[in-house]
């Protein structure tokens, strides 16, 4: 294995290496040969992003600020205006789409939808949501997870546009919030619906009350599905 040394040159890879040794080697050992910085600049943005709307010396009012500075940015850049004064961390996500055509892509839905995750998870910090809202979060973060890796790794092999398409990431992203429950909740995201503790009379730290664990094995049972359903499509996706 290649020596780990973070790039001199490459912010984008830089970040990506500093934050995710996965994410960075499946990059330049797993992506499309054309595609490798594109993945390291998808990374790399919202890794940054997510960083800097998670910081605690930040007030609720930059964050907003903040997350309102990136979609505009991002807006300007499909309307073919320019946004002045960038830092170099932005200047990832102009350079990232700069290489791609106005044409939809696997890329520009990836950012879509993670754009949509970064404004959910700022706005929800401290709140507790619906299941519903829940439901939406899982699947802006699946669809834009999916469709960056089918652009990036394999983009000329066919892969399945069906209802079983998202099940991977949804699973995953499902078992990743409850893994994080404890660590989230102290810092104010709180991984459990308002629906369910409301029905119980718990609150969202109540970790050991049997509503909360049987909620909690209700979601697994729900990811343990949807991994079911994954293997299958994937199965089916040409490589």
């Amino acid at each position: 294995m290649e020596t780990v040394r973070p790039p001199k040159t490459n912010l984008a890879a830089a970040i990506t290496l500093a934050a995710s040794k996965q994410t960075y080697y499946t990059m330049r050992w797993l992506a499309d040969k054309d595609r490798v910085q594109q993945g390291l600049q998808a990374y790399a943005y919202f890794r940054w992003v997510d960083d800097r709307l998670d910081e605690d010396s930040s007030s609720q009012g930059e964050r907003l600020e903040f997350l309102a500075r990136q979609q505009t940015i991002l807006a300007n850049f499909i309307a073919g205006k320019a946004t002045v004064g960038l830092v170099p961390e932005e200047a990832i996500l102009a350079g990232m789409l700069a290489t791609e055509s106005a044409s939809e892509n696997g890329l520009r839905i990836y950012v879509r939808h993670m754009m949509q995750v970064m404004a959910f998870d700022t706005k929800r910090r401290g709140k507790l949501i619906s299941q519903t809202e829940l439901d939406s979060y899982t699947h802006h973060l699946a669809v834009g997870v999916t469709e960056l890796l089918h652009y990036l790794i394999g983009s000329s092999f066919y892969s399945p546009k069906d209802g079983t398409r998202y099940a991977a990431a949804s699973a995953a992203h499902i078992v990743h919030m409850l893994r994080d429950s404890y660590e989230d909740t102290e810092t104010g995201y709180f991984n459990i619906p308002r629906d369910a503790l409301e029905a119980a009379g718990i609150g969202p730290g109540d970790f050991d009350h049997p509503a909360y664990r049987s909620w909690v094995q209700e979601r697994i049972h729900l990811a343990s599905r949807l991994f079911g359903e994954a293997r299958t499509y994937l199965s089916r996706v040409e490589s």
